[in-house]
């Protein structure tokens, strides 16, 4: 692997969107698994509070993710998100280290 990198994203419904945001969180998963630049793409809810949602993905490149971002099902959620976020969302890019 070339530059590999992890992306972190939080995101929060607004009250009463929790199930919502995590249906069309949970339906990005497989189109992004699929993608050739993507190690691993994993969604998780908190334990502590219903409406936080966090996703973990590791990617080959940052050339990867960014095709990732111009993917149509990725675009067509960015479009609709604040309908059901209380929040912009909170993007952290890391690197591999070990």
């Amino acid at each position: 692997m070339s530059n590999p990198l992890t992306l972190v994203v939080f995101s929060r419904a607004k009250p009463g969107m929790e199930e919502e945001l995590g249906k069309r969180l949970l339906a990005l998963v497989e189109p992004s698994r699929a993608e050739e630049g993507c190690i691993s793409y994993d969604m998780h809810q908190s334990k502590d509070d219903p409406a936080v949602w966090m996703a973990y993905e590791n990617w080959r490149s940052e050339e990867d993710l960014a095709l990732h971002f111009e993917q149509p099902y990725l675009r067509a959620f960015a479009d609709s998100k604040d309908e059901i976020l209380a929040e912009p969302l909170d993007v952290r890019k890391f690197s591999l280290k070990s």
